[in-house]
């Protein structure tokens, strides 16, 4: 079976030539026993007024469609 991880970078893998071609990326930081995946936005996602949007609308989902027994996705700021 491929491990949580490999299949959370797979997901993201769909969607990161979208972030990319606006000048961002994301990184997974941790996933937690409790099924969260923490995560950073890069780049020029982590600075743009769309971000909750795209966290959402395209991070989120692109992860839970592959891996559903993810129950939810935070993103970690990187001042954090």
């Amino acid at each position: 079976m491929v491990d949580l991880m490999t299949r959370v970078e797979g997901a993201l893998d769909t969607i990161r030539p979208y972030l990319e071609a606006d000048g961002g990326n994301v990184q997974v930081l941790e996933i937690t026993p409790d099924m969260v995946v923490k995560l950073q936005l890069q780049g020029s996602c982590s600075s743009c007024p769309m971000s909750a949007m795209t966290l959402k609308a395209g991070v989120e989902q692109a992860i839970i469609k592959e891996v559903p027994e993810i129950r939810s996705i935070v993103a970690i700021s990187p001042d954090a």
